[in-house]
């Protein structure tokens, strides 16, 4: 859905490849005089005329004699001729100097590189004229100061703005208005920058681009933008797909977009609410540092001057321009309706910004009603319809980089994103739900499900990003309540990734089983899009932004929570409730009134022919949904809760997760993981979906856990808590006993001990070994921003603990063999024995 490079990487990695642009644009023209000989040249040679137009010609040729009777014309931002197989752009001098983006694309992709839809590249651009030549620059916007102030100088001279390629003039317009370069090679030569990125060419070791195979689909101009559409070709040694070949072919989609001649007024960002935004350094603050400066991505909506009163005295206005989405005319015709229902889901949420009909959707025109209408034109936002069996969306969108205004968007919509909302509804409501038991919903059903993910893309391109605070908002109970999930939906957010409800029992009949556009998206949509009419300047507008916060003070409802804080175990992934605990446990009693049925609910009277491979998914998807349930609860062990507060609230930010939900987690985990989960063993299941790795994967899942909660950073954060907190802490100490005392409890009484629990047992061994002689994986120092400090496990109460667990273990198992009557775990006991008198005295 996004590009997951940090972003000094994705700077980093642009920078390189715009260097290598300029040192091939520097070779370009560097035709430069030769230093004369005296003793060897008359002193009344002259220096020959510098070669245009590739060498050939000695200058701007008429207008007739570059654009041919031949060329096939169209008009749009500039003037687009195409000639045989060379395409000239036809600039006007009004804009010269005019910002513009470039956005690149992934439109058609090999087998193992990206997606189609994916972006890879954006850039600020000016087109500028240097005698008779065009450059065209590349604009950073990372670094600012306003022009009025002195500083704006050196701000100028430490930014100079790399040119991404130089075109000689070809002619002048007919009118002398415009210029004439030939663009070809922009696009069916290698420029890194709007081609394979550069980590990609590493990975796959590109060795060059191979022109023969090379060429422009075609190039488009419309009003404000000029869509190119290529396809490049790489011999690379390594390719993902097709190695035989030693080749890699992409199509790439380019669009210049023109920006507002006048930016947008920026609105400043706050931590407090998620939001997408951009950020520059401004030089020019007043302030002793270079100050970061983040502003909001958003649409442009503004209210008529005729009815400014009336917003003022709290009347619902029309915007001057409303944002509107097209249904690409791909789509299956039975999913228009729902796709155009998420989008308007937002008009309520807009309300509470003050503005009605404010977001719209509408079929896109067919030929015969819009002949010039087309999803690659700029001035249209377009849900895209993909043939693919990708399962996903992606919501996007084009931004001012300037301003954060953004000035388009074009969702992406694969078609096999239908299996994964099928594979969540039957295994999250299924035991509830006779709506979901089974392989293939009805259209009112899967149409249902399709409105929810297109209102949640939609709110990404509103400027939304995941809020994954939200779905810890709720108390447990209350989502098995028919009447409070009416009112408020089962998150305050669809932005979280809450899916569906699977807290809600058999016995909760009429609750809501799906989030909508919720209680925090109404007040995010209007801290983000409502004017404030009387500010003039974005800093004018943060007293009445920051009251608008404070209004909301404590409530969970309204709270951000980040997407990707591992620790936090208020703000995770597929999670619901205040209390992982209770929502888990109600979550596995639907699995297990699942297991029973899933034979029956995955057959086809109609189809007797099929084969399992159905059955075999959706035993895959129980495994999976129990696994992440595992994974909540562990996440509170060790937790640390991050809650965004300014620093006048005069509030901690990071909170410990309290003792007595850490202790209940590390028992649920010994309860309903560490002893066996025999349920998920069903022999008719297993003997239909695969001949081996049943064990496997039930080791799989309790060792995955285990690993997870005794990991470095989380046992650092373990001791770090006691020593902040003393006694209200769940200490080191307490944490390894627990866990002891739920993995080895056949040890005090001898008792046989199960083919599961000896895989689990060995685990906990090996694990405890490498906390004793192992370090934590080095990080990169330019990487730790992004996963917090590293703990020296050397210098920490890790190894001290490890050595005493399993000195602990060793005194236990030795005294459990003899009155162990069981041969396998007699030998098992033996062999861990064994085991930890050489880890202790590997000599």
């Amino acid at each position: 859905m996004k590009n997951t490079l940090p972003k000094f990487l994705r700077r980093f990695t642009l920078l390189i490849g715009l260097l290598g642009v300029m040192f091939y644009s520097e070779d370009a023209f560097a035709q430069r005089k030769k230093k004369k000989d005296s003793k060897n040249t008359p002193a009344a040679t002259t220096p020959p005329a510098r070669p245009q137009n590739g060498g050939n010609n000695k200058g701007p040729k008429p207008y007739k004699d570059v654009i041919t009777k031949d060329a096939k014309s169209k008009t749009g931002l500039f003037k687009v001729h195409e000639i045989d197989d060379k395409y000239f752009y036809e600039i006007p001098d009004s804009l010269f100097g005019r910002d513009m983006l470039m956005v690149t694309t992934i439109a058609k992709t090999a087998d193992g590189i990206g997606y189609g839809g994916e972006r890879t590249n954006t850039l600020m651009l000016r087109w500028e004229k240097e005698k008779d030549a065009v450059l065209l620059k590349v604009v950073s916007v990372d670094n600012y100061a306003a022009d009025s102030l002195p500083i704006a100088k050196a701000v100028q001279n430490s930014n100079l703005e790399p040119i991404l390629q130089r075109f000689d003039v070809k002619s002048k317009a007919t009118d002398s208005t415009g210029t004439v370069i030939e663009a070809t090679d922009l696009f069916a030569k290698d420029v890194q920058a709007l081609g394979l990125q550069r980590n990609r060419r590493t990975q796959y070791r590109v060795q060059r681009l191979d022109g023969d195979r090379s060429y422009i689909v075609h190039i488009n101009t419309y009003p404000i933008n000029i869509e190119a559409r290529y396809v490049l070709t790489y011999a690379a040694a390594e390719p993902p797909s097709n190695s035989s070949t030693g080749l890699i072919t992409l199509e790439m989609n380019s669009s210049m977009v023109l920006l507002p001649k006048e930016p947008m007024m920026q609105r400043l960002a706050d931590q407090r609410v998620g939001w997408f935004g951009r950020s520059y350094v401004d030089y020019g603050a007043d302030a002793q540092k270079a100050e970061s400066r983040r502003f909001l991505d958003r649409w442009r909506l503004e209210v008529k001057e005729e009815d400014m009163e009336k917003f003022k005295r709290g009347e619902l206005v029309e915007p001057k321009k409303p944002i509107v989405y097209y249904i690409d005319p791909a789509t299956p015709t039975k999913w228009v309706p729902y796709l155009k229902q998420g989008v308007e889901d937002w008009q309520k949420a807009f309300e509470a910004a003050g503005f009605k009909n404010a977001i719209i959707a509408k079929e896109a025109p067919s030929p015969e009603e819009d002949p010039t209408w087309s999803p690659e034109d700029a001035r249209y936002s377009v849900i895209r319809y993909f043939a693919s069996d990708i399962q996903n969306a992606y919501g996007p969108h084009v931004s001012d980089p300037r301003s954060g205004e953004i000035i388009e968007s074009d969702i992406g919509w694969y078609h096999n994103v239908m299996n994964l909302l099928r594979n969540w509804y039957f295994i999250q409501t299924a035991a509830i739900n006779p709506e979901a038991r089974s392989v293939k919903f009805k259209d009112e059903v899967m149409g249902r499900l399709i409105r929810f993910v297109s209102a949640h893309e939609v709110g990404h391109t509103l400027g939304l990003p995941h809020n994954f605070a939200s779905s810890n908002a709720y108390p447990v109970e209350k989502l098995r309540d028919p009447k409070f999930t009416a009112e408020m939906g089962t998150a305050p957010s669809i932005m979280d990734y809450a899916r569906f409800n699977y807290i809600a029992q058999p016995e909760d009949e009429g609750v809501s089983l799906m989030p909508d556009v919720g209680p925090y998206d109404k007040y995010a949509i209007a801290w983000g899009y409502r004017p404030i009419p009387d500010a003039k300047t974005p800093e004018e507008e943060l007293p009445t932004l920051d009251q608008w916060i404070l209004a909301k003070k404590g409530d969970p409802v309204y709270r951000y929570g980040r997407q990707g804080n591992s620790y936090d175990p208020t703000t995770q992934s597929e999670d619901l409730g205040d209390n992982s605990m209770k929502a888990s446990e109600y979550g596995i009693k639907n699995l297990k009134r699942i297991m029973p049925n899933l034979m029956e609910w995955t057959a086809e009277e109609d189809k007797p022919y099929k084969n399992f491979s159905d059955l075999e998914e959706m035993y895959g998807q129980v495994l999976g949904q129990f696994n992440r349930y595992m994974g909540h609860v562990r996440t509170h062990v060790g937790g640390v809760m991050e809650v965004y507060k300014a620093t006048g609230q005069g509030e901690p930010v990071y909170t410990h997760n309290p003792k007595n939900l850490q202790k209940s987690a590390v028992a649920f985990l010994n309860e309903h993981l560490f002893k066996t989960p025999s349920w998920m063993m069903e022999e008719e299941i297993i003997a239909r979906t695969g001949d081996f790795g049943a064990l496997e994967r039930i080791r799989g899942l309790q060792v995955g856990t285990l690993n997870g909660i005794l990991e470095w950073g989380r046992l650092g954060r373990v001791i770090e808590n006691e020593a902040l907190n003393g006694n209200d802490a769940y200490k080191i100490t307490e944490l390894f006993d627990d866990l002891r005392k739920g993995i080895w409890t056949e040890l005090p009484a001898g008792r046989s001990i199960d083919v599961h629990r000896r895989a689990l047992q060995r685990a906990h061994i090996e694990r405890l070994e490498l906390l004793l002689t192992g370090e934590e994986p080095n990080v990169p120092a330019a990487f730790r921003r992004f996963v917090g400090p590293q703990i020296n496990a050397s210098q920490s109460d890790i190894r001290p603990m490890a050595r005493g667990e399993l000195k602990t273990l060793q005194r236990q198992i030795r005294s459990a063999i003899p009155r162990t009557s069981d041969t396998m775990s007699k030998l098992h006991l033996e062999d861990l024995a064994e085991r930890i008198d050489q880890i202790l005295d590997p000599k």
